[in-house]
């Protein structure tokens, strides 16, 4: 039965089709109990042949037929309500079934592997692997949607996922891959707009650019202040020593002269 006809048969009904089920329950339940009662006027004898030799005991009470069912309680006999409540019970219900619409070619579909594994109402014929329907690294989807880890998994509802071996670090277990498409509904809904998304991504371009030329200057900084220190030595005299050539006698004044070979100073002195 279609979508269509169920809804035409709880409009005609004026019944949600959860008060049909039940109806039919309890009326079948009550024609079983008086269909047993008519054979079995005991439903506690202890074996078949008690059963067996059993007669049904028919009463009448206020002009109406009953039942003793030998249980405590009187079953009002009525063959015609007995037959109708038999094949309203015996009556297949209505099959409420909601099939998926594609959201690629509109179509009705019962299963699919987009909707097995992210909910992702698209059927196996419109599923594109390479391009739209793409998988993508949680870490790529962070670092290209600017996402963080609770816009997967506590922003309703949780983004669904799939775990597969890291092929470049075995060793640090399994990545988790996403719906491309689902990641980029999901930054919609954080930033509000394509616009504003790129416009925050400049802004942190802006930063990080900024943040690693402060960096650079702070190592070149670091590098003069050490090719400073290594110039400098604190163990080198600050005052100038002389070292003087040799000796020129003065005969007039009995004197000697020598001069400083670095600084041109000239000394005279008198030999003892």
């Amino acid at each position: 039965m279609s979508g269509e006809q169920t809804k035409e048969v709880v409009e005609e009904g004026g019944e949600s089709p959860h008060w049909y089920k039940e109806r039919a329950e309890r009326n079948r339940q009550r024609a079983l109990l008086l269909k047993k009662s008519k054979l079995v006027a005991h439903p506690y004898a202890k074996n078949a042949d008690d059963v067996a030799g059993t007669q049904v005991r028919q009463l009448k009470v206020q002009g109406k037929k009953v039942i003793d069912s030998g249980g405590g309680f009187l079953i009002e006999e009525d063959d015609e309500l007995e037959r109708e409540m038999l094949e309203f019970a015996d009556e297949p219900g209505p099959i409420l079934i909601d099939l998926p619409t594609c959201e690629e070619c509109n179509k009705q579909f019962q299963e699919s592997y987009l909707m097995k594994t992210f909910n992702y109402n698209v059927c196996d014929g419109c599923r594109d692997r390479e391009d739209k329907h793409s998988l993508i690294t949680k870490t790529e989807a962070k670092e290209t949607y600017l996402l963080r880890d609770h816009d997967f998994d506590l922003r309703e509802p949780p983004l669904k996922f799939i775990l597969k071996a890291n092929p470049h670090r075995a060793a640090h277990g399994h990545m988790k891959l996403y719906l491309h498409v689902q990641i980029e509904k999901r930054a919609l809904e954080v930033w509000g707009s394509e616009e504003a998304l790129v416009e925050e991504k400049e802004k942190r371009d802006v930063k990080r650019q900024e943040t690693k030329i402060k960096k650079f200057n702070k190592k070149v900084k670091q590098l003069r202040m050490e090719i400073r220190s290594s110039m400098y030595d604190k163990t080198k005299k600050a005052t100038h020593v002389h070292v003087f050539g040799p000796d020129t006698y003065n005969e007039d004044d009995d004197t000697y002269t020598h001069t400083c070979t670095e600084c041109e100073y000239e000394e005279t002195y008198e030999k003892m």
